[in-house]
């Protein structure tokens, strides 16, 4: 199986405080400095896999834009086009975590170093050799001008026959559901692979019943419209079939983070032409180890890890 696929991103990154103790964060009072955001999840996670990541992205000229720069270019990924602003910060943000591993996330963000991308940075030699491109719904909230910056990336891709994936990564904190779903709606005719959660389509679409996926699905041609459901597992409707695989049982430390890695598992069972059931196991496997650990990126685990893990063997410790 070839690994040798090259995958592009681009958004946001930012300083990530996870809490030591879990609970409400204004009793929490100390924190370990740690790494987020959606796009540097996805390209972390499709690093570890093997597949080549590139990231597009702007940090602040500061302590922590050299911290996420120098950790994303130790991870593997290709930074040459992540350039850092003066007079903008990094973004950061403060996690909260409860005893059920569910929590919420306070941004600080709002003159983030993103901000200073610009439409006519975004040039075809960007996606030279690149053999998918994912945009995620967190950039396009950012600032209504990324809108503009992901269809011109998009309608490049698309020139190339590059695939497209998108997770509409709903954050109702950085904007409405009803820009949301105008913005969403401006691309989904250009996007090939959709992965998003049963939550997030039911907002979208108001309605998630199958009748209205497979409509959606066929409307706007839609190849591979993969809905993440949590525990109940996973379900993929592809060439006007379902395919369903369940969830795997296991301890759960923090969510954040486990949708991209999931995003990152289903890219690399694409690119990999792995059969439907195969990988939405696959792309399983890859959450349930992210959720298992806490962090939002530290529990996105190597190929090796996840074939150990999605086959039932024990890898050698010692």
């Amino acid at each position: 199986m070839s690994t040798n696929f090259n995958v592009l991103t681009i958004g946001d990154a930012m300083i990530t405080m996870d809490p030591i103790t879990k609970g409400p964060m204004r009793f929490v009072t100390h924190f370990e400095r740690k790494m987020g955001g959606a796009e540097l999840n996805f390209a972390i996670g499709c690093s570890r896999l093997g597949l080549n990541s590139k990231w597009i992205s702007r940090l602040g000229q500061d302590e922590f834009g050299k911290v996420i720069y120098n950790f994303a270019r130790g991870e593997g990924i290709d930074v040459k086009d992540v350039d850092f602003v003066d007079g903008y910060t990094t973004s950061v943000n403060f996690k909260e975590v409860r005893e059920s591993g569910e929590g919420k996330t306070f941004y600080y963000r709002q003159q983030s170093p993103i901000l200073t991308l610009r439409v006519e940075d975004i040039n075809e030699d960007l996606l030279d050799s690149i053999d998918l491109l994912h945009i995620t719904g967190v950039f396009l909230a950012i600032d209504p001008q990324n809108l503009a910056i992901a269809k011109r990336l998009i309608t490049l891709a698309n020139k190339k026959n590059i695939p497209v994936s998108f997770d509409p990564n709903i954050r109702l904190k950085l904007w409405t559901i009803e820009d949301a779903r105008k913005a969403y709606f401006e691309i989904f005719q250009q996007i090939d692979i959709l992965l998003t959660g049963l939550d997030e389509i039911h907002l979208i679409l108001e309605d998630s019943s199958e009748t209205a996926l497979v409509k959606f699905a066929n409307d706007y041609n839609i190849t591979d419209l993969v809905i993440k459901d949590s525990s109940a597992g996973s379900r993929l409707y592809k060439k006007g079939q379902w395919f369903t695989s369940p969830a795997f049982e296991v301890p759960v430390i923090d969510t954040v983070g486990a949708g991209d890695g999931f995003d990152a598992g289903y890219v690399y069972s694409y690119l990999n032409d792995l059969e439907p059931k195969e990988a939405l196991r696959f792309a399983n496997g890859v959450g349930a180890l992210v959720v298992s650990v806490l962090g939002d990126n530290e529990g996105l685990p190597y190929l090796s890890e996840v074939q150990s893990f999605t086959s039932g063997t024990k890898e050698i410790e010692r």
